[in-house]
């Protein structure tokens, strides 16, 4: 009956054009074809078909026939991943004869942390678990990285709603003497909204309280040259544009608790590897990293708990990954309650 309730939820919400997958099907042959067709009849399953993958000459007039689009071919497909909201991937090439090109397109997925789906011959991947699925009458085989899924994923999700509604309640006092103190001393909003990259590279607006001056974006540019840390991301310690009381909010990370709007949205979790700006995620060299958006992002993470600012790029991003790999609502709970000394300490902040 449980099942039963939690699918009837489901199919309905799909139905409303929400909560959808993005799907990439990997063929234009006439196994990927009736693939896709089977996805169209079943709405309430909740997929988004995005168009197919070939080599152009491949892709023959038969497959033009069936009006569905062909999005890129396979030079083009890392930059398509890169660029587009992908959350699974079928293959649907014939594995004699393309397996070369098969096995190339999911190791692509798996550094990317993006789940692929596939009909049959496992790939010897490094990372990526395998399952067996039904759909139909068709038995598919599904790679993933990390363990987040199932109940225990669900769990995260109440704990992540649960905790975030009742400290907002607590904070409210905090949040208005704060709110006050922002607008009487520096002029411009209170709160600081930016665009970050979250789950699977979607786009959302973080909240956080404004600790810079109204124009610090912009004034980004003349500043580049003073960056102190390695790879993409930005910081220097002696930030002109921070406002004096945007240093006592940082080095107390206060101004960080407007995220847990962010988590109650559901853009973010309470744990989770740090949303990163669209600046710092187009500065992104090597696409392993980008896996560490196959997660929600968080407000807190294995970084936040071991240095924080003072954390090289590469040792942030192995510190995402290895909290991805290992992940279970034990380390969630660590994580977060050695979150409290290391905020209280002001340990890496910036």
């Amino acid at each position: 009956m449980g099942r039963f309730v939690l699918r009837y939820t489901l199919a309905h919400i799909r139905l409303q054009g929400r909560n959808l997958r993005h799907m990439l099907i990997v063929g234009t042959n006439p196994r990927a074809v009736d693939f896709a067709r089977k996805i169209g009849k079943r709405p309430e399953l909740g997929y988004h078909l995005i168009g197919f993958a070939d080599q152009t000459p491949i892709a023959h007039d038969k497959f033009k026939k069936t009006g569905y689009p062909l999005v890129t071919d396979f030079n083009g497909f890392p930059s398509f991943l890169r660029d587009h909201v992908v959350d699974e991937v079928v293959i649907a090439l014939p594995m004699k004869s393309l397996y070369d090109e098969a096995s190339t397109i999911a190791a692509l997925c798996e550094e990317q942390g993006i789940l692929v789906r596939y009909f049959s011959n496992p790939f010897n991947l490094k990372l990526a678990q395998s399952r067996a699925d039904q759909f139909e009458d068709d038995t598919i085989i599904t790679l993933t990285t990390g363990r987040m899924g199932g109940v225990s994923l669900f769990a995260k999700r109440v704990l992540d709603v649960v905790a975030s509604f009742a400290v907002l309640l607590l904070l409210v006092p905090l949040f208005l003497v704060v709110g006050l103190w922002i607008k009487f001393t520096s002029p411009g909003p209170v709160f600081f909204v930016q665009e970050r990259v979250g789950l699977n590279k979607r786009r959302f607006r973080l909240y956080k309280f404004r600790t810079m001056v109204a124009d610090a974006e912009k004034r980004l540019a003349e500043l580049e040259q003073l960056n102190e840390v390695s790879g993409p991301v930005f910081k220097i310690k002696n930030d002109p544009r921070i406002t004096p009381i945007g240093k006592f909010l940082r080095k107390t990370s206060i101004d960080e608790l407007p995220q847990l709007f962010n988590v109650l949205k559901g853009d973010m979790s309470l744990v989770g590897p740090r949303p990163l700006p669209v600046r710092d995620y187009e500065g992104f060299d090597e696409d392993w990293h980008r896996r560490r958006f196959s997660v929600r992002p968080g407000i807190t993470c294995l970084w936040q708990v071991n240095g924080r600012s003072n954390t090289l790029f590469g040792k942030w991003m192995e510190l995402d990954m290895q909290y991805i790999d290992n992940w279970s609502l034990a380390l969630d709970l660590k994580i977060l309650l050695k979150t409290v000394p290391a905020v209280l300490r002001g340990s890496g902040a910036a």
